[in-house]
């Protein structure tokens, strides 16, 4: 499988792992010194490898749960010099987790996202005076209730602040 771009890349993944029920991330990408252009990248799932010791840990009262469980699942792409795209040179797929079900794959962080139509409606909704949770309730009852809604509360007040900014 070839792609243009990391971004394409990164695209195809996302798309593949709200598919499948499993959060990823970028692991590393490595670009060229003399144009920017990426070289070779590894996007993970979310699960992989272990959280560092904090140096502060002995401070802690209430540590995190500890949500990654060293899942192997990861794509390596590397730059075909000739054609100037990327190839995928590694592929896992064995997920030593459960995943996500169907039903609220569209709740996974990765997944989440507002579209245009609805980021107009969100600002629509603040000029008139409605307050977030108002405007999200309005919205979620438009789609039929909060399951089919792509995005959540704190999404919609994530938007506005940074909206305001």
């Amino acid at each position: 499988m070839e792609f243009r771009d990391s971004n394409e890349a990164w695209a195809f993944w996302l798309t593949y792992s709200g598919q499948k029920g499993f959060e990823v991330r970028k692991r590393y990408t490595n670009k060229r010194p003399t144009d920017g252009k990426v070289t070779s990248c590894r996007f993970v799932c979310a699960n992989e490898g272990h959280r560092t010791q904090d140096k502060r840990d002995y401070l802690t009262k209430c540590p995190r749960a500890e949500t990654r469980t060293d899942c192997q699942v990861y794509m390596n792409l590397k730059m075909d010099r000739k054609k100037e795209n990327l190839k995928v040179s590694e592929l896992v797929l064995e997920h030593n987790h459960t995943l996500h079900l169907p039903e609220t794959l569209h709740l996974m962080v990765s997944q989440r996202k507002i579209s245009e139509l609805q980021a107009f409606e969100i600002e629509t909704a603040d000029d008139a005076g409605i307050g977030p949770k108002a405007a999200h309730e309005l919205a979620s009852r438009q789609v039929g209730g909060s399951l089919n809604l792509s995005y959540t509360l704190r999404d919609h007040k994530n938007y506005l602040r940074t909206k305001r900014q």
